[in-house]
């Protein structure tokens, strides 16, 4: 997997029709393209110009779950991510369908988690 270590993010694309996500980054003009496929929710934060990625790695559903308790119970009236009527029941959805956790860190500004089937990082030289 190419690493986004250091990498500039310059625009992101969510689209929740087609439940997918992509990120535009760019370090020393070299173009790499993050791909979130099969999306079921996302939150990102500390939108800013000149946001610059750490890295992007996977953690289980628990720790999705137990990271997110606050939010998960006050979007659960929403049926955000998903409707479920407990966490039990939304955990093994998660699980039985193959979700996988994707938490962005940054050195500088944009960051957050996906939820997501699949993710792929695309090399483009600029």
């Amino acid at each position: 997997m190419t690493s986004v270590h250091d990498y500039e993010v310059i625009s992101y694309e969510v689209n929740l029709r087609d439940h997918f996500i992509i990120i535009i980054t760019e370090y020393n003009e070299i173009e790499v393209k993050i791909e979130f496929i099969d999306v079921m929710a996302h939150l990102f934060e500390d939108h800013l110009h000149g946001s610059i990625l750490l890295d992007i790695d996977t953690y289980d559903i628990d720790g999705f779950i137990e990271g997110n308790l606050e939010i998960l119970e006050r979007h659960k009236p929403y049926c955000w991510p998903t409707y479920y009527n407990t966490l039990g029941e939304l955990r093994e959805k998660l699980i039985r369908e193959q979700y996988e956790y994707y938490v962005i860190s940054s050195s500088l500004g944009f960051n957050g988690w996906v939820l997501a089937k699949n993710m792929r990082i695309v090399k483009r030289d600029s």
